[in-house]
């Protein structure tokens, strides 16, 4: 694994040799955007509408890269060691903002090693359960019961150190709960697993889940995000519901090396941006139930400030150590 992950610095380092990043030559070549995941995820589901508009818009192919591993850090990792001259960016997460908490060989920092580009999409989390084995309507109903059967809840996860793990953690913080967490690799076993009884709850999107609501076999108590799904206009917010300021909120996004010319960064900001307004994207994104967020590269950043703060408090409750 470290001969590979060298040699494939080696040739992002070699493929920036005799490149000269000023703004007004860039791009020259094909950029490179890695994606630390494999083909077919979030990340990747996001990066490829998006590159297949920027790249005819910047007049150089975008190529999106797929480089998986140890929950997304080899990725970017590689990105952060790339030369800062905006033919290599990193397609990151919200897993990204506390991974070099859990993964302490992670190699990089999402604050120190980058610099922030644009987001892609936002995904709220929902806290769902199945009525069959859980029979409440709203979230204090939830609350009050594993208050009075403390761990007498099981609720699902993607996988320790997702953002619906971190979800849960901070539920029973602000809740003052707890709760029994069923870890599973992946939505989809996690969901079945929901369907079938064998957990009460989950934090998941709704748009993955909103056939299940709509015949009733799932209900969806809070949405944890600052608006109401439009699929589920009745449904409060969990900041609605009584936890204020409740979110849990998955996000991907583009990033550059930390000192990549500004005016490339600006550049490659109003290309996503311009990709994002289009009605194709529009679509794609409300299938998924995402949301598009057009919004200034000042704006972004300071939001990736932010969240960077909120995930490591709540990764560091959660006591999550994945070496």
């Amino acid at each position: 694994m470290q001969l590979k992950r060298r040699a494939a610095l080696g040739g992002l380092m070699a493929a920036g040799v005799g490149r000269v990043a000023k703004a007004n030559a860039w791009p020259s070549d094909a950029v490179t955007w890695i994606v630390p995941f494999a083909a077919g995820g979030v990340n990747d589901a996001f990066a490829r509408p998006i590159a297949a508009q920027v790249g005819p818009a910047l007049g150089q192919p975008v190529i999106v890269d797929n480089r998986s591993g140890a929950g997304g850090t080899l990725g970017a990792a590689l990105a952060a060691r790339a030369p800062a001259d905006g033919y290599t960016m990193l397609v990151a997460n919200t897993a990204h903002t506390y991974a070099p908490l859990i993964y302490p060989q992670a190699g990089f920092d999402l604050v120190r090693d980058f610099a922030p580009i644009s987001a892609f999409a936002r995904v709220q989390q929902a806290l769902v359960i199945n009525p069959a084995v859980l029979d409440v309507a709203t979230v204090q109903q939830f609350i009050e019961i594993a208050r009075q059967k403390p761990g007498s809840i099981d609720i699902g996860s993607s996988g320790v150190g997702t953002v619906n793990h971190l979800a849960i953690s901070l539920l029973e913080d602000r809740a003052d709960i707890t709760l029994t967490h069923m870890p599973y690799r992946g939505s989809g076993p996690a969901i079945q697993d929901l369907l079938g009884g064998h957990i009460a709850a989950i934090f998941n999107p709704v748009a993955n889940l909103i056939d299940h609501v709509r015949n009733g076999k799932l209900r969806v108590l809070g949405i944890a995000g600052r608006r109401r799904e439009a699929m589920l206009p009745d449904v409060p917010t969990m900041h609605e519901a009584g936890l204020t300021d409740f979110r849990a909120v998955a996000w991907v996004g583009l990033f550059a090396g930390r000192r990549t010319p500004v005016e490339i960064l600006e550049r490659m900001h109003a290309a996503v941006q311009d990709a994002l307004a289009s009605d194709a994207i529009k679509q794609a994104w409300d299938d998924q139930g995402a949301k598009v967020e057009l919004e200034s590269r000042a704006d972004f950043v300071r939001f990736v400030g932010q969240d960077v703060e909120r995930w490591k408090r709540i990764a560091r409750a959660a006591e999550i150590d994945m070496d």
